[in-house]
Formats: structure tokens, C-alpha cells, sequence
């Protein structure tokens, strides 16, 4: 256990700031699931509107730093390959 002052408030600041991006990553996996759930339905408005909502999820999360940008440029890329297909 740190006895330093700094370290005390540090350790703190990591343990908000690791709930908070536990959190937002259990939220991506929700929105990205709902975009799944209407692919298998296979309504293309409602997955298309959901991989909207789910790319803006994770654009607010890769600049938030709670995922890697390129991870959110897989991600996003993945569900909008599936979202179109459900159109054709």
C-alpha cells in the first residue's frame, strides 16, 4: 500500500477512472449487441439506425481513450458491413 501522498491520490483517481471505462466498454457491448439482435431480425431500418448510435458510442469512447481509435475503426466498420447487409 503507498504511504505517499501523491500515490494515495493517484490510486484513487485510477480506481474512477477505471469504474467509469468499465462501464462506457460494458455500454459499446450493449449498442453493438442491439445492432446484432436487429441484423438477425433482420430489419435494416432498425440496424442501420442502431449501428448509428453505435458508431457514435465508440467515437466518444476512442476519444475518451477507452478504446484504441483503431479499435473503434474495426468495430464501426463491422457492424455497418453487417447493418448494409440486411439492406440488400
Amino acid at each position: 500500500m503507498a504511504n505517499i501522498k501523491s500515490q494515495i491520490k493517484r490510486n484513487k483517481q485510477n480506481e474512477v477512472r477505471r469504474e467509469r471505462n468499465r462501464s462506457v466498454r460494458s455500454a459499446l457491448k450493449t449498442s453493438q449487441k442491439k445492432v446484432e439482435a436487429a441484423v438477425a431480425e433482420g430489419d435494416a431500418q432498425a440496424a442501420q439506425e442502431q449501428s448509428r448510435e453505435a458508431a457514435r458510442a465508440l467515437d466518444k469512447a476512442a476519444s475518451k481513450g477507452v478504446v484504441h481509435k483503431r479499435t473503434a475503426a474495426r468495430r464501426k466498420s463491422r457492424l455497418a458491413k453487417a447493418a448494409n447487409a440486411t439492406g440488400q
